[in-house]
C-alpha cells in the first residue's frame, strides 16, 4: 500500500466478520441521506477494492440489494451489523463504517451528500467517484 496510507482493521459486533483496509489518517466520512442511509445511521468513507481485505466471515455476510440494486448492503447473519458494503457511487470500491474500525479513526471530516436526489448530487460531487480509484 502507498506509504501515506495507514492500516485499520475492523469488525462487526460479534466479530464473525473481520476486515482490514487502507485509509487516510484524516477520513471523508459521507453523510447520506437516501432511505436506506437514513434508516441505518449509514455514514461511511470510500476505497478501492485494493485497499480492503476481508480477513474473515465471508461465510457470515448477508446482501440486501434494492431499487437499482447496484449498491450491495452487506452485513453480518448474526449480529446484523454492516462493517462495509459495496456503494452504488463506486462500484469498485467499498464503503467502510468507521465505527466498525477498532480503533476508530482519530480524523474525521463530513461531507452531506442529498441521497434524495441522488443522480442531482452525484454530479455535484465529481470527485466520490474518484475515490474508489487506486492512487
Amino acid at each position: 500500500m502507498a506509504g501515506d496510507l495507514t492500516k485499520y482493521k475492523g469488525s462487526c459486533h460479534c466479530g464473525a466478520v473481520k476486515f482490514e483496509v487502507w485509509a487516510p489518517q484524516t477520513i471523508t466520512v459521507v453523510d447520506c441521506n437516501c432511505s436506506i442511509c437514513v434508516k441505518k445511521q449509514n455514514k461511511h468513507f470510500i476505497v478501492p477494492l485494493s485497499q480492503f481485505k476481508l480477513v474473515s466471515g465471508h461465510d457470515a455476510l448477508t446482501t440486501y440489494s434494492f431499487n437499482t440494486h447496484k449498491a450491495k448492503h452487506t452485513f453480518c447473519s448474526t449480529c446484523g451489523v454492516q462493517p462495509f458494503y459495496i456503494p452504488r457511487s463506486n462500484p469498485d470500491g467499498y464503503g467502510i463504517a468507521p465505527h466498525c474500525l477498532d480503533p476508530p479513526p482519530a480524523k474525521v471530516k463530513v461531507e452531506k451528500f442529498d441521497g434524495q436526489k441522488w443522480e442531482e448530487s452525484f454530479k455535484k460531487h465529481p470527485n466520490i467517484a474518484s475515490r474508489s480509484k487506486a492512487k
